[in-house]
């Protein structure tokens, strides 16, 4: 069994987990809204890649764009139907409307691009990179950037700016907020449409790595909220760890025990976890 390996492979998994959760991260913990259509977005933001690529022609940079675009408006028209429910922080009435709408998202996405597998050509899955008996594909290297880039900048901007501080206080209590002349609708929609894009972006970029299918996206989404849970809520630095960790964990696991358990012994990890940290890896 080699060791290095394993390594690589847990972190190029752990570097698409956590690229997928960054916006359920933002979203879960920054604004306090759940989106339980999480895993359906990223499936449609690998088909609308896709489709740009194999039936417009678009390369692959325009086509992740053009996903981003495209999820970015979905993401608006949903945050705009739901917006009564979110300013009263109605959190279980928006757990059942967003998975009605995450089954919505499948079957139209099932009618419009059909249910036989498809990959998505042009980009950097097929080149490989070999060193010695080690291995992996610039695709690889590309999520690993990008997600180490996109982390950074996003905790720069939670942290550091003033827009993050209002996104923060409107989490806490959007009505008084509203009395200090903050405009809670627009960082709401702000946030979701975010979020969207950030699934976008993750599934164009970790989308290349397997075929992608309508019925896609349950287990990502369980990933990713083994992610956001075990890094802690609204933490970014904690959800990037936890990401990187558990892509570790799945790769040897998966290595040396079987690959079938892995989201099972995924979940006996956070369970042990949180027993001795219930906050989570750490805090923002």
């Amino acid at each position: 069994m080699n060791i290095a390996q394993q390594i690589i492979n847990g972190i190029v998994l752990g570097s698409g987990y956590a690229c997928i959760a960054l916006g359920w991260t933002i979203l879960l913990g920054v604004a306090r809204l759940v989106n339980f259509a999480h895993g359906q977005l990223y499936m449609l933001g690998a088909f609308v890649t896709w489709y740009a690529i194999t039936k417009l022609g678009l390369p692959y940079p325009l086509a992740i764009l053009a996903a981003i675009i495209v999820l970015g408006v979905i993401g608006l028209l949903m945050q705009s139907a739901m917006m009564r429910l979110v300013m009263t922080q109605n959190l279980t009435s928006l757990m059942i409307v967003t998975l009605g709408l995450g089954y919505v998202l499948q079957g139209g996405s099932a009618l419009i691009f059909g249910g036989n597998p498809q990959t998505l050509p042009g980009t950097l899955a097929r080149a490989k990179i070999d060193i010695g008996p080690l291995w992996f594909t610039w695709q690889d290297v590309l999520v690993l950037v990008v997600t180490l880039l996109l982390y950074g900048a996003v905790w720069l901007f939670t942290q550091r700016t003033r827009f993050g501080s209002v996104i923060r206080a409107v989490a806490e209590d959007p009505k008084l907020a509203e009395l200090f002349g903050i405009n809670a609708k627009f960082v709401y929609l702000g946030v979701f449409v975010f979020e969207c894009s950030a699934v976008a972006l993750g599934a164009a970029l970790v989308g290349p790595r397997s075929p992608i299918l309508t019925s896609m996206g349950f287990n990502e989404v369980i990933m990713t909220f083994v992610v956001v849970v075990l890094g802690g809520i609204g933490s970014i630095g904690g959800a990037l760890a936890a990401g990187l960790g558990l892509g570790l964990f799945t790769a040897f696991f998966g290595a040396f025990v079987a690959p079938a358990y892995t989201t099972a012994a995924a979940f006996a990890l956070l369970l042990a976890l949180l027993v001795i940290r219930p906050a989570g890896l750490a805090t923002k």
